[in-house]
């Protein structure tokens, strides 16, 4: 479980692929801290620790994992999104953010000013049902409020702190993002579904 509040950026510094499993090396001083068998989120994707070195770590991704985040396009030299699972006890200063990505969303638009940044993404249609005007999104691993809500699209604004703290400074028109839709929507909704069946 996470908050969507991004500790640190890391750096792909090695790829590689194995009988169908991806090996990703991430360089990033946070590696001294970490434990094999640990969870951390990548660009919002929850994967587990496999090995260590000094100055980084390796993670592995199986096949579900690469058919449904952006993990599969990440080269050499990228820059991650990197937050430590939350501590019994820590503040929740984001949302509720399992690192179960959902989708691959898209950046359509970038305006604004330096002091607040719009991005405007679209995202599969078959998950409208999941947002709300003003409800939460985790977009890369970052908890945004969602605003400008389309059936769709939307919108979030980032201010200067988050824009030079995360991988936000690196999208532009076209990049693609993984989504990862609030879960107390999700548990609505099924409910919801559930509620309109007919009992025999």
């Amino acid at each position: 479980m996470f908050t969507g509040i991004i500790e640190t950026i890391g750096n792909v510094k090695k790829i590689s692929m194995r009988d169908g499993v991806l090996d990703i090396w991430i360089a990033t001083p946070l590696a001294a801290e970490l434990k094999v068998d640990q969870s951390v989120s990548h660009n919002g994707i929850c994967l587990t620790i496999v090995a260590l070195a000094e100055d980084s770590y390796c993670v592995s991704a199986v096949e579900e994992t690469i058919n449904k985040t952006t993990i599969g396009r990440w080269q050499v030299g990228d820059a991650i999104n990197l937050e430590r699972a939350l501590k019994v006890g820590d503040r929740l200063d984001g949302h509720f953010v399992q690192g179960h990505v959902d989708t691959v969303g898209t950046c359509v638009a970038v305006s604004g000013s330096m002091s607040n940044r719009i991005y405007q993404f679209e995202f599969p249609k078959a998950y409208a049902g999941l947002m709300i005007e003003k409800g939460s999104i985790c977009i890369d691993g970052v908890s945004l409020t969602a605003f400008q809500l389309q059936e769709n699209n939307f919108s979030v604004t980032i201010i200067p702190y988050t824009y030079e703290h995360t991988t936000f400074q690196t999208l532009e028109a076209g990049s693609k993002v993984n989504l990862e839709f609030d879960v107390l929507g999700k548990y609505f909704l099924r409910n919801k579904q559930l509620a309109s069946y007919s009992v025999l």
